[in-house]
């Protein structure tokens, strides 16, 4: 038997080597004895329910081919299923989530079989909306980067002012774009991009940051993952507030509804087989950090 009886398998949509390089893993995945399920993956296409309808949810292995949006999607519709994620850089862009294409190698996958590999989790966030019924039936919402709420007028740049508490307390109320409420996997996501700090993946914490406050008393915020968040919009001029998870539409939120956030119940599995795998290593790459963005000349040091 297998050890990864049921595989699915996403690529990217519209993208050749994607599709291709999801051919060739289920074709290598079914020499082993596994069954495989393959689909797209894009704005337009969610392969999840489809995926886990046929199978019941009972997935050994999920592969993502595609760039860090790709492996958000599966984190989002896989974590609840407790199914581990490869995911692999093949026709992406950033890469913070992902490994490197090369790991689908020879090498690679002598170690995937082998299961020699690490499962590495990290935290996802939940969301509840309170308030008055009609509520959105798909409750709760999840994200492993991020929760973001902020208006989307069609005709001005519009501001909102929202009420945060954290465990029943008052903290704050922030004027300005909208409030990000990250994981520290999403810290180098958006929540990097608002000045937010860049928080190491394993700990688990959730942090606040305003986009563009009014106010310069307006600061990002760790907080430990206990706590329990409270945000409700108290003005929202043009009826325009909108809560994503991970740059993903969750639902419209009106005037002095609550939105409770929290730590989600389960984590996100991502399977590492890259060897030498460097949390730092896609911190340099990617934000251009030492011996790329500065070329200083270590030779001193060795006086």
């Amino acid at each position: 038997m297998s050890i990864f009886p049921q595989v699915v398998i996403a690529y990217r949509s519209g993208d050749a080597k994607s599709e291709a390089e999801a051919a060739r893993c289920a074709t290598l995945l079914q020499k082993i004895g596994s069954d495989v399920l393959v689909a797209p993956s894009g704005t337009d296409h969610n392969p999840y329910p489809s995926f886990i309808a046929a199978t019941q949810g009972k997935i050994d292995l999920a592969i993502s081919l595609g760039g860090d949006g790709s492996t958000l999607a599966a984190a989002r519709h896989l974590a609840g299923f407790n199914v581990p994620i490869l995911a692999v850089n093949v026709g992406g862009h950033l890469g913070f989530l992902t490994q490197p294409p090369e790991v689908l190698q020879d090498g690679g996958w002598e170690r995937l079989i082998a299961q020699n590999y690490v499962i590495e989790e990290r935290m996802m966030l939940q969301a509840t909306l309170g308030g008055q019924p009609p509520l959105p039936e798909n409750q709760p919402f999840f994200c492993l980067n991020e929760f973001c709420i902020k208006p989307t007028s069609e005709q001005r740049l519009s501001t909102i002012i929202l009420e945060l508490s954290v465990d029943g307390e008052i903290v704050d109320q922030v004027h300005g774009d909208g409030l990000l409420i990250s994981t520290p996997t999403g810290s180098t996501s958006y929540t990097v991009s608002a000045n937010g700090p860049i928080i190491a993946p394993t700990l688990d914490s959730i942090t606040i940051t305003p986009i563009c406050p009014l106010s310069l008393s307006s600061r990002a915020v760790v907080l430990p993952a206990t706590d329990v968040l409270e945000i409700t919009p108290l003005q929202d001029l043009d009826r325009s507030i909108r809560l994503w998870a991970d740059g993903v539409l969750a639902c419209p939120v009106t005037l002095c509804q609550p939105i409770r956030i929290e730590k989600a119940r389960y984590p996100t599995k991502l399977l590492i087989i890259e060897e030498r795998h460097s949390y730092f290593r896609t911190l340099r790459e990617k934000l251009q950090w030492a011996n790329t963005r500065i070329r200083a000349d270590r030779g001193a040091c060795a006086t």
